[in-house]
């Protein structure tokens, strides 16, 4: 089996295609069913956030697989392959693993460093185990892909300045609004996104928030944490024209604010501004909202385009992060070479017990009357010489595979000994999975951007 890649991101693809593509947090678990129903994948991760979605997979054949997942994504699109193909990019072997240890660290983020995504990739794992389509490669992948990006956030200041989409929206309304202090904000969801926005606008900016979402209960938690106030969805055109910033990140499908409700809103303020930032994928907010007189509309697009806007930390940091990324990437490669060559130790180990064990059948067979000390002793010393005699080659066969070089040393110990490829093969498919990793308490999981 081959690890790959397919994805698209906020890098480069349309906005208007990622929505069609990123499936709804309910809809992850569905999507990787068509993802492992595919005859080349074996194992599959779904990585979707509100400008990213990924999938990666344990695959038979590299063309087959790239072809049947490029099948796939299109027809969520609702495009032909060709028309899709040039927004995707696509990842094989070591460069897969290159890329998740990137994401996990932040490197790939529309805001390069946030700490957000780390949280999305454990819950990506989370799900696919929960859906059982995750398998031994994958599992083992993104368990590395989550020390990784706590390394990268431990040993550097990467993501220190604690930025995010949320903060890159707010410096930009600030542009049109002046200082954020005390000015009524209006958050539509209340999902992790919405909890960082309101979080921020209260503990930086002192500012008046009312909480809107369609489970009134949710709206409530969340507007006690924030000292806020919590209404209902069927309340929002009656929020709208006091708010100075709105704030839409719902997991809704559809459209949430018409540019006819902001439109009504923008004439009940007197001509008084309106910034209205859509942080959601689907879109919450009625494209054509942005050439309304009197309303500024920021959404993922625009703040992508930003560039250097959303930064977000040192260039230092940034080479050090990735030296990291390249450090533990070959850490990886190596270790999964040793893995490799483990099965091919255990059958021969396998191999030298049966034939001591059929030894010392036979000698029971033509020396029946042999003092029971005597034969303890003599199979003692014939499984103690046995031991000694392939403790070398197979510590060093381990020693060897884990280098990079085109010999499979696992390869040329089966053939020297004559091993049974079955064998080999029964151990290999035999491993063991790890669980994944729990959330550290606080630590955002899902609906955040990165």
């Amino acid at each position: 089996m081959s690890l790959l890649v397919v994805g698209l991101s906020h890098r480069g693809a349309p906005i208007d295609v990622l929505e069609r593509v990123v499936p709804a947090p309910e809809g992850v678990e569905k999507f990787l069913e068509e993802v492992v129903q595919c005859p080349r994948v074996a194992a599959a991760v779904v990585l979707a956030t509100c400008n990213r979605v990924e999938v990666y997979a344990e695959v038979e054949r590299f063309h087959g697989g790239v072809e049947q997942l490029t099948e796939l994504l299109a027809r969520r699109a609702g495009v032909t392959t060709a028309e899709l193909t040039p927004y995707l990019y696509v990842r094989y072997e070591e460069g897969a693993v290159s890329h998740l240890f990137s994401v996990a660290c932040g490197l790939d983020s529309m805001v390069v460093g946030e700490t957000q995504i780390l949280g999305q990739v454990k819950a990506a794992l989370r799900t696919a185990q929960d859906a059982e389509t995750v398998g031994s490669t994958l599992n083992a992948v993104f368990q590395h892909a989550l020390r990784v990006g706590k390394r990268a956030h431990a040993e550097t200041d990467l993501g220190r300045a604690g930025r995010s989409v949320v903060t890159a929206a707010l410096e930009r309304a600030a542009r049109v609004l002046g200082d954020l202090t005390g000015r009524s904000a209006l958050i539509v969801g209340a999902g992790s996104m919405a909890a960082l926005a309101a979080t921020t606008l209260r503990r930086d900016h002192d500012a008046r928030v009312v909480i809107v979402n369609r489970t009134l209960e949710r709206a409530r938690r969340l507007a006690e944490n924030v000292s806020g106030r919590a209404v209902a969805m069927s309340d929002l055109a009656v929020e709208l024209p006091a708010a100075d910033l709105v704030i839409s990140c719902t997991g809704a499908v559809g459209t949430v604010l018409s540019g006819e409700r902001l439109a009504s809103a923008v004439a009940a303020r007197a001509g008084a501004p309106l910034v209205v930032c859509d942080l959601a994928l689907p879109r919450d907010v009625e494209p054509g909202a942005g050439d309304l007189a009197g309303v500024t509309l920021i959404d993922l697009e625009s703040l992508a385009a930003g560039g250097g806007e959303t930064s977000g930390a040192a260039a230092s940091d940034i080479e050090a992060v990735r030296s990291i990324v390249a450090e533990e990437v070959a850490a990886f490669a190596a270790s999964r070479r040793a893995a490799a060559a483990v099965p091919t130790v255990v059958a021969l180990r396998t191999m030298a017990a049966e034939v001591v064990d059929a030894e010392l059948r036979r000698l029971a067979s033509r020396l029946p009357d042999l003092d029971e000390t005597v034969r303890s002793e003599v199979e003692w010393t014939v499984r103690r010489v046995v031991d000694k005699l392939l403790h070398a080659p197979t510590i060093r066969v381990k020693e060897l595979a884990e280098q990079p070089v085109e010999t499979s040393y696992a390869d040329a110990l089966r053939t020297l000994f004559a091993l049974d490829q079955a064998t080999v093969e029964a151990v290999t498919n035999a491993d063991p999975m790890r669980p994944v990793e729990r959330p550290e308490p606080g630590e955002e999981t899902t609906g955040v951007a990165s």
